[in-house]
């Protein structure tokens, strides 16, 4: 279908290497690693850490992927660009549908994190204030997001230093406690790897802003990488000085896993800053959130699977504020209204079929089987971690999977039918 090509609808392009990778980072080292590390060790006991591994692989395999299609497509959008250009409409806008309803649900769930943490009787509320503010931002230029993203990774990063030091200092450490076992069989290190997947999730922000990076040809395949390396160093070495002071039994019943890590490793005292640092990190999440989302609506509302009026960019600030708008909306009313968990469970499934597609979409760059092996390392690994989440997710987000095909097949249909009339 054809594009818009007037300048009212193309975006400027103002992002280095840095700040993508800033972008990417304040996406992925967010509220996951506060919350998700409790939920993986009830899931895997000790095996948590295969679970992190495995999660890593395949963080690895789609931001490879998502790199090298990001190279030959640099066009806001990500995987719905790449799946309609590589696979066929269908695929694309599947994609797309995938994404911006998995990424709301995850906007939703970072905003009620900021409202849980930081006044936990009136969490919707905060909530509710956080995404308005943050649109605020969004809508005032990606320059401005991209400088207080850097500004949140680096307050996030040294609170996460600080839990991993007093942890791994402490009396309380101990290594036996890292002993790798499978205490929740296969599945439970799945389900584990499927959390904490969550976590991960943020490297393909860097693609869907392709039309905002300079020479993203060059920057794009450097900047996910690089985001994603980071953000593994972190993880694991927050995982490790966690697991060594409360085990995996007590890290699997902790409400809050770090606050009570440093806690438990004898310095109480640090435990509000931690609260103060999970929050500034869920904000952090749902400023690059709201960000990939509305571009990913603008690409759909180009090609009008989503309403055309979205496909405007502001002749000012440059940024596709309709959109942006309408995504601040709908996430305010989630966040008002959904619960924590419901959310984060039916985001990763979106995400994880989201990301699927962009694997697929790369198995097709080269016939060569030594190329061929990370997308398809990919595209198995999100589906086996999709179906390993609990059943409601899967079932939940496969029916709005299958209410976004619905609404393709019916729009076809109707376009078919005019064109006939």
């Amino acid at each position: 279908m054809k594009r818009s090509s007037s300048a009212s609808s193309e975006l400027r392009r103002t992002l280095g290497l840095g700040d993508a990778v800033v972008i990417g980072l304040g996406s992925m080292v967010g509220a996951g690693i506060f919350a998700a590390l409790g939920p993986a060790a009830r899931a895997a006991g000790s095996g948590m850490l295969l679970g992190l591994a495995v999660a890593a692989v395949v963080a690895y395999c789609n931001a490879t992927s998502s790199a090298r299609l990001a190279a030959l497509y640099p066009a806001s959008g990500g995987t719905y660009v790449y799946g309609r250009e590589r696979l066929g409409e269908f695929w694309g806008y599947l994609a797309g549908w995938s994404f911006v309803v998995g990424k709301t649900a995850s906007c939703a769930a970072m905003a009620l994190t900021v409202g849980t943490y930081v006044w936990p009787g009136q969490a919707h509320a905060v909530a509710v204030a956080a995404v308005v503010a943050l649109t605020a931002v969004n809508y005032g230029g990606v320059q401005k997001s991209a400088w207080l993203t850097r500004a949140i990774v680096a307050v996030v990063l040294a609170v996460l230093s600080c839990v991993v030091v007093v942890c791994l200092g402490s009396g309380q450490s101990d290594a036996g406690r890292l002993d790798i076992g499978v205490s929740g069989g296969v599945g439970g290190v799945l389900q584990a790897a499927g959390l904490l997947f969550f976590a991960f999730a943020g490297y393909a922000r860097i693609a869907t802003l392709g039309e905002e990076v300079r020479d993203p040809a060059h920057t794009i395949p450097r900047a996910i990488p690089l985001a994603l390396g980071i953000a593994l160093a972190v993880y694991a070495c927050v995982a490790v000085a966690v697991l060594s002071v409360l085990g995996s039994e007590g890290l699997g019943h902790a409400g809050a896993p770090l606050a009570d890590a440093v806690r438990a490793a004898g310095v109480p005292g640090l435990s509000p800053v931690v609260r103060v640092g999970a929050a500034v990190a869920a904000l952090g999440s749902l400023l690059a959130l709201i960000l990939g989302v509305s571009r990913t609506t603008l690409a759909m509302a180009r090609d009008r699977h989503l309403p055309g009026v979205l496909a405007t960019v502001h002749p000012r600030f440059q940024v596709p504020h309709r959109a942006e708008l309408a995504v601040g909306v709908v996430v305010a009313v989630l966040a008002a209204t959904v619960d924590l968990r419901g959310a984060i469970g039916f985001s990763s499934f979106g995400v994880l079929a989201y990301y699927a597609v962009a694997n697929a979409s790369a198995w097709t760059l080269d016939a060569a089987p030594t190329r061929r092996f990370v997308p398809a390392v990919g595209l198995l690994g999100c589906v086996a971690l999709a179906l390993s989440l609990p059943e409601i997710s899967v079932v939940v987000g496969a029916s709005v999977l299958a209410v976004g095909v619905i609404a393709y097949g019916v729009r076809r249909w109707m376009v078919s039918g005019g064109a006939v009339r």
